[in-house]
C-alpha cells in the first residue's frame, strides 16, 4: 500500500524545508515545462565557462535578461498569472548587482531575499515598477528568516546535487566536464526560479496574516 503524502501547510505556515519540498513537487509535476527556464543557463555556461571571474561576470550581464525572463515566466507558471513587461523591467534592475554578488553565495541569497519579490509581485499584482520594488521590500521583511533561509535552502540544494550530478557524469576531464556542468546547471537552475516565485506566495500571506 503507498503512503500517504504528508498534508502540506498552507503558505502563511510553510516552512523552509516544505517549500523545498514543494518546489521540487512542482518541477516534477511540469517537468518538460519548467525545464525550459534551464536554457538561460545553458547560454551563460556555453558563453563563459572555465572563464576568469570577470569574463564571467560581463558574460552574465549579457545573458542577464534571459534570466531575467525565465524569472518570470516562473512566477507565471506557479502563480497562474500573464506575462508582463513591468514586471520584466522589475527583474532587470534587481538582477544588475548579481554577477558581482554571485561571487559570493550569501550576498546574492540576502539581496534576493529582501528585493527580488517584486519581480513575481509584479506579475501577480500588476504593479508598477516603483510600487513592485517597495512591495519586494515588505514582502522580504515580512519574515526575513524564511526568504532568506529558504533561498539559502534552495541554492544549498541546487549546490549539493549539482555537485553529485558533476561527479555522476564527470567521467573525465576536459570536454567532459564542460558538458557535466552544462547538463548539471540547465537541468537544476530552474528550481531556484520555482522556488522565488513560490516564496513570493508564502511571504505575501504573512503580510496578509499581519494587517
Amino acid at each position: 500500500m503507498a503512503e500517504s503524502r504528508p498534508v502540506a501547510l498552507p503558505p502563511g505556515e510553510r516552512t523552509v524545508g516544505q517549500l523545498v519540498a514543494e518546489s521540487i513537487r512542482f518541477y516534477g509535476d511540469r517537468f518538460l515545462t519548467v525545464l525550459l527556464l534551464g536554457l538561460p543557463f545553458l547560454a551563460l555556461d556555453l558563453a563563459s565557462i572555465d572563464q576568469a571571474w570577470w569574463k564571467q561576470a560581463i558574460w552574465g550581464w549579457v545573458v542577464g535578461p534571459l534570466v531575467c525572463a525565465a524569472y518570470v515566466r516562473a512566477s507565471m507558471l506557479v502563480t497562474s498569472s500573464f506575462w508582463s513587461w513591468r514586471a520584466f523591467i522589475v527583474a532587470l534592475i534587481v538582477y544588475i548587482p548579481y554577477p558581482i554578488l554571485g561571487l559570493y553565495a550569501l550576498p546574492a541569497v540576502v539581496w534576493f531575499a529582501l528585493i527580488g519579490l517584486s519581480v513575481p509581485a509584479a506579475v501577480v499584482e500588476s504593479l508598477g515598477i516603483r510600487a513592485a520594488l517597495r512591495r519586494g521590500l515588505q514582502l522580504g521583511r515580512a519574515d526575513p528568516v524564511h526568504a532568506i533561509g529558504g533561498l539559502a535552502t534552495l541554492a544549498l540544494v541546487y549546490g549539493v546535487t549539482r555537485t553529485a550530478l558533476l561527479v555522476l557524469l564527470n567521467s573525465q576531464g576536459g570536454q567532459g566536464h564542460e558538458i557535466a556542468v552544462i547538463l548539471s546547471d540547465v537541468v537544476l537552475s530552474p528550481l531556484l526560479y520555482i522556488g522565488g516565485a513560490l516564496l513570493y506566495v508564502d511571504q505575501a500571506a504573512r503580510v496578509e496574516a499581519v494587517q
